[in-house]
């Protein structure tokens, strides 16, 4: 027996068998920053986790900021190292690869969870993420994929509104009220004839979440898509991140998989319990 189906005997046996824009909900500022360095960030910001490039007038446009500042600012952050020029634009570099890797927090939480992630694909052949929330959405901290997976849209460093992923319902079912009031004010879009945009209704479907433990997505964010998702827990019993199979709605047995997933959280989540309160993990979502 593998170690993915000791860890998961319900899985034992099983068979081995996509767009919210960029993944990102980037939107541009109502001002443009003020100060030099927080214009030149705001440039860096501007690339959604689905941008390969970017001509001078989208960052413009994205930032706000004039052309000629824009320009002024693209060729400064290009002798720093943290843009490069293309034939058509510009791309973000590896330095900022190399920079983004020394963060300990994510860096801590992603090494932690990363056999979990893996032993849960290795028995499922499913698309595995973990995530946190980070403002209204919900931030794709790692993923682990394969050819037998279905191809989705989801990528690291990328992310969806809260209420229409099985990730995300768990940081609004389980926390704090003004979060989900947060999430209400701002409105919910329809992503797919699926998504839910009734208050009403999502709060229903968030209270079932709390009351069994686990949240799914049946096609609400991508069309053919669903995924199931348990919680991740610190040491006083916060949601600090969340453990996510995602793949086929035709294939997927979510209520069959929840076992799985809620197992594999629950292992991530004691292990993080027994690090101190000062320790690398406590990386806790925003309120």
């Amino acid at each position: 027996m593998s170690r993915a189906a000791a860890r998961f005997p319900a899985l034992a046996g099983r068979p081995d068998h996509g767009n919210h824009r960029g993944m990102d909900t980037q939107t541009p500022d109502e001002e443009p920053p003020r100060s030099v360095l927080a214009r030149g960030l705001s440039l860096l910001d501007a690339f959604g986790s689905a941008d390969t490039e970017l001509n001078l007038t989208e960052l413009a446009t994205r930032t706000g900021l004039p052309k000629p500042t824009a320009h002024r600012l693209l060729g400064e952050l290009v002798r720093w190292g943290g843009v490069e020029r293309t034939s058509s634009g510009y791309r973000l570099s590896m330095r900022l690869f190399v920079l983004g890797q020394r963060a300990p927090r994510p860096r801590g939480l992603r090494e932690a969870a990363l056999p979990y992630l893996e032993d849960l694909y290795e028995a499922t052949h499913e698309n595995i993420h973990l995530a946190v929330l980070d403002g209204n959405d919900t931030l794709f901290l790692e993923k682990v994929t394969g050819r037998r997976s279905m191809p989705i849209v989801s990528r690291v460093g990328g992310r969806l509104p809260a209420y229409c992923t099985a990730t995300g319902k768990l940081f609004l079912a389980l926390g704090p009220p003004q979060r989900l009031e947060r999430v209400l004010d701002a409105g919910l879009v329809h992503y797919t004839p699926h998504t839910i945009v009734m208050p009403g209704l999502l709060q229903r479907e968030l209270a079932r979440t709390a009351s069994r433990g686990y949240a799914v997505n049946r096609e609400e964010s991508e069309a053919g898509v669903s995924a199931v998702a348990a919680p991740v827990l610190d040491h006083r019993r916060r949601v600090i991140a969340a453990i996510s199979i995602t793949g086929n709605v035709c294939r997927l047995d979510l209520d069959r998989l929840a076992p799985a997933v809620r197992t594999a959280a629950m292992g991530l989540s004691r292990e993080l319990a027994r690090e101190p309160a000062t320790g690398p993990f406590p990386l806790l979502p925003r309120l």
